[in-house]
């Protein structure tokens, strides 16, 4: 019995070091072990260790497209039972994605059962579902048994695993691989195999050949799930070329194949100039659910008002059907639309971040790539090879002994009938390895006819033939290319462009120029009254009606502006501290109750007063001017906000605000201002500057007050005004030249009959 005083202290195994010193040691190993062992993929065989044992244990359970399907549970069971200690989730959701034909352009396992859907819905538990090995795993492990590579003890070294798989098929583009490890990561997309080899068999044929040569057979991506990349070449060669870049991928607008082409229009003629937009292809990885939720929610906040519904008519086939507003609407604009404001048009990252024949990660340019796969197969062909010649080294042993028993079949069979030891006098005799020697005595009779000594004849010189074709191979560079290139030939027969698994998904064009985008564009035109209320409620009431009418308005609340507008239309909202706010009429509500106040649409100071309401006119001016009599003039296109916060345009400080804001038509050459002290003045429009900000300059001098009013005008056709009480008569003084002055003068009372109000 051990005593209590000869139990080992727990705190004796305590190391005192320095906690960073600790910390990065141990944080280094686990991110060489994720590095190396689980996110990036083998530049061999294009796998992460979790792929390459699922598809080991499922040869091991010899799951061959030609056997019976077995339980997925079974293969997850084995998989991290004998070789992946990890979760069973996240194999078997690792084995389901190898089973996706949306998700792997080439799939390496073949599912039965419920293994998930491109609208994203997960597949069903693996007691239900059941899978096998297609024959393009098949192709990639081909040769496993044939000494091409190294296998390394399993976790609890009671099994061996491969380190890579030694087949021919290019998985690793042929797939791609997405993988975050630490400090790095790895996106590469899907390809086309038969583009793969053709780029190869030129890099083995002509090895200078240039990066620019390699891009006119690899076209680039070829997405499982097929659509559009549009980038210039350009920018995909390049992506290329470094191993870094990114590509814009689309869906596909198109009602269905026509013989080799794509009917790429997309539009489905209804009848009665109606029709409808079909979506056949989306961009990969996009959940397909996902799409029609993005659409759906566009049409209900009305963001994509030229679009009526959408519709998913899918089957094994994407089919998402577009109704537009209107059989007027463009569909390319409404094609456009979509790429702008839903995924229909995304980004797919390329990194060519792989591990090489050393295990250590890099990003590869695409020659480099090939280069080291094209060495690591020549390098799996030496292997097989030697592999073959000690097989062929062995069974020559066993032939040249049967021969020679055969020769001396009498001698043979008396040596065998009188010698207690027959092995040592027959060696002796004969000059037999011991091999030969067991063998010969391990003969059975029926092997003694006549016929199998011509059969061993055959086979001896079949082994010698082969052998020293396999020598040949070891000792010439030449045919070691040249074999690599016929394998390379017969596999391309598998994946050609008239196979349906070899056919090109995904089209390369770059992006014709389309329609100028603008939400404006899309917003149904129809004629509106706004009215602005003095307490800053907005509505906007449906055609033009009198901007005098009878407006209801809340109680002591009045008429401030009403102007006539089109919902494509924007209104420019100008506040008495100079800044100015932007706002769609298309956005304003209805004209049934009192609206709604401007401050819930815009932020507002609740201090400043509105001054002016105007529509928006592209490349049109604006008179601003403070009531201190200073001013400018001002580009639309400048002020046109586009926050909620509004734009700062005028300058201004205690005292001083923006007390007019007045368009400028284009025809207008002259500027009248009046003060508070009934003083006007007329002066050039040229000496008003154009400002995008500030006070501006000095427009009329006062001794006390300031300014009551500004307005533009044409000199040549006068000043005129509305004379007082109900006659509606217009006064017109045609003669301002008593008046017109330089800018900044303090002016001359007005001519007869203006306005008491000093209001142009």
């Amino acid at each position: 019995m051990v005593s209590p005083t000869d139990e080992k202290d727990p705190f004796d195994a305590i190391v005192d070091a320095p906690f960073d010193a600790a910390l990065s040691e141990r944080y280094l190993v686990y991110a060489l072990s994720t590095i190396t062992a689980r996110s990036l993929p083998d530049l061999r065989d294009g796998l992460k260790p979790v792929h390459r044992r699922l598809l080991w244990a499922m040869r091991q359970l010899k799951l061959d497209p030609g056997q019976a399907y077995k339980k997925s549970a079974r293969v997850v069971g084995d998989v991290i039972g004998k070789y992946h200690p990890h979760g069973d989730a996240s194999v078997y959701d690792a084995m389901v994605r190898l089973a996706q034909d949306w998700s792997l352009r080439y799939p390496l396992v073949e599912g039965q059962g419920n293994f998930g859907n491109i609208d994203g819905d997960n597949a069903a538990a693996y007691r239900y579902t059941e899978a096998r090995l297609t024959k393009t795993a098949i192709q990639l492990m081909a040769g496993l048994d044939e000494g091409t590579v190294e296998y390394h003890p399993t976790y609890n070294g009671e099994d061996e695993e491969p380190e890579i798989f030694p087949g021919i098929f290019p998985n690793l583009l042929a797939n791609g691989a997405t993988g975050i490890a630490v400090g790095m990561a790895t996106s590469i997309p899907s390809h086309n195999v038969a583009e793969i080899i053709d780029a190869t068999l030129m890099l083995i044929d002509k090895p200078e050949s240039t990066h620019a040569e390699l891009m006119q057979v690899f076209k680039g991506p070829d997405f499982a799930t097929g659509g559009l990349v549009v980038d210039s070449p350009e920018i995909i060669s390049h992506a290329y070329e470094t191993g870094k870049g990114a590509f814009r991928v689309r869906g596909r607008f198109s009602t269905g194949r026509i013989g080799d082409a794509w009917e790429d229009t997309g539009i489905e003629k209804l009848g009665s100039g109606q029709w409808q937009l079909v979506i056949s292809e989306i961009p990969y990885m996009l959940p397909k659910a996902k799409l029609i939720e993005q659409i759906a929610a566009l049409i209900g906040d009305r963001k994509l008002p030229i679009l009526e519904d959408v519709r998913d008519e899918s089957d094994e086939a994407i089919r998402i059907v577009l109704i537009p507003k209107s059989r007027n609407v463009d569909p390319e604009l409404l094609k456009e639309s979509l790429y702008r404001l839903t995924d229909m048009e995304s980004r797919f990252t390329l990194n060519l971040n792989v591990l090489d024949a050393h295990r250590t990660p890099g990003v590869l340019g695409l020659k480099l790539l090939l280069q080291e796969w094209v060495y690591s197969q020549i390098d799996i062909l030496l292997r097989r090879t030697r592999h073959r010649l000690e097989k062929i080294a062995a069974r020559l042993e066993l032939v040249s002994g049967y021969i020679i028993a055969y020769l001396n079949l009498d001698r043979i069979i008396e040596i065998i009938r009188t010698e207690d030891e027959p092995k040592p006098v027959m060696m002796a005799e004969f000059e037999l390895t011991d091999r030969q020697a067991e063998a010969i005595l391990n003969m059975r009779l029926r092997s003694l006819r006549k016929l199998e000594e011509m059969e061993l004849r055959r086979e001896h010189e079949d082994l010698l033939k082969e052998q020293a074709d396999l020598q040949a191979l070891l000792d010439s560079p030449a045919r070691q290319r040249t074999r690599l290139k016929r394998d390379l030939a017969n596999l391309r027969k598998d994946y050609a462009e008239t196979t349906a698994l070899g056919r090109r998904r995904t089209t390369i064009a770059q992006a014709t120029p389309t329609v100028a985008f603008s939400m404006d564009a899309m917003i149904e035109k129809e004629p509106v009254t706004v009215i602005v209320s003095q307490r800053a409620w907005v509505r906007a009431a449906r055609g033009h009606v009198p901007l005098d009418g009878d407006f209801k308005f809340k109680e002591g609340d009045g008429p401030a502006f009403a102007l006539h507008a089109q919902t494509t239309d924007k209104l420019l909202i100008a506040l008495d501290n100079g800044r100015f706010y932007t706002l769609g009429a298309d956005k304003l509500p209805g004209a049934r109750g009192f609206g709604e106040p401007i401050r819930t649409m815009l932020d507002i100071d609740t201090e400043a007063q509105i001054v002016a309401v105007l529509l928006y006119k592209p490349k049109g001016q604006l008179l601003l001017a403070s009531n201190l009599g200073r001013g400018f003039a001002a580009e639309a296109d400048e002020i046109l906000a586009e926050t909620r916060k509004g734009r700062g345009v005028m300058s201004t400080k205690p005292g001083v605000r923006l007390a007019v804001v007045r368009e400028i038509p284009p025809e207008h050459d002259h500027l009248a201002v009046v003060g508070d002290n009934r003083k006007l003045l007329v002066f050039s429009l040229a000496e008003l500057p154009v400002l995008a900000k500030g006070q501006g300059v000095t427009l009329q001098r006062y001794r006390d007050g300031g300014m009551s009013d500004a307005i533009t005008l044409k000199l040549e056709e006068g000043l005129s005004w509305t004379m007082g009480g109900d006659s509606g008569r217009v006064r017109v003084e045609k003669d301002l030249l008593p008046w017109k002055v330089a800018r900044g003068a303090a002016g001359r009372l007005p001519p007869q009959g203006f306005p008491r109000d000093n209001k142009f």
